[in-house]
């Protein structure tokens, strides 16, 4: 009987390490994923001033569409975590939209290699950023999941495990774009 005991304290031990460890791995595997899109958002704010230059050059009366793209990346560099990048993240879409339909206006502008990289480079970003939200919200699904269960759900709170935050799209980035020719 004492035997029996001891096996079942033993198994028991290991499954709360077990689940400890399991836990631990994914919340380390979310912070990962989440620098993963802070080094993409990173890439991005670092382009925009180059973008901006370029464009000013040929838009010199545009002064509103670079202070709104100006402002919307100084948001974006100062915010943190998930909810508030995500709301710069969407202002500064909007502010890049309204500097590309500034460029539309120029075709000396739109024919200008610089431009056409910069724009190729910005539009690479936008894709690894997508990427990397993705990746995130894979991870922080399969985290929640798993405080969630049962009998996870009694020793994660026990442990002290959250639930962590989606990045979620901002309402603007939510709105249907429209190309016309």
């Amino acid at each position: 009987m004492l035997l029996a005991l001891i096996v079942v304290l033993v198994l028991l031990v290991l499954f709360v390490f077990g689940l400890y460890n399991g836990l631990v791995t994914a919340k380390v595997r979310i912070e990962e994923a989440w620098s993963g899109i802070d080094v993409q958002l990173k890439r991005r704010a670092d382009l925009i001033p180059n973008l901006v230059e370029i464009v000013k050059g040929y838009a010199k009366h545009e002064k509103e569409v670079f202070e709104n793209v100006t402002k919307a990346r100084s948001t974006l560099l100062s915010a943190s975590g998930p909810q508030e990048k995500a709301a710069a993240n969407g202002e500064l879409t909007t502010a890049l939209k309204s500097l590309f339909a500034v460029a539309e206006s120029y075709p000396e502008l739109k024919a200008s290699t610089n431009f056409l990289d910069l724009q190729q480079q910005v539009g690479d970003t936008e894709d690894k950023i997508a990427y990397s939200r993705q990746f995130y919200n894979s991870n922080v699904l399969d985290f929640n999941t798993k405080i969630k269960v049962f009998p996870n759900v009694i020793l994660a709170g026990m442990l002290g495990f959250k639930e962590a935050e989606f990045f979620k799209a901002t309402e603007e980035e939510k709105k249907e774009v429209k190309v016309s020719f």
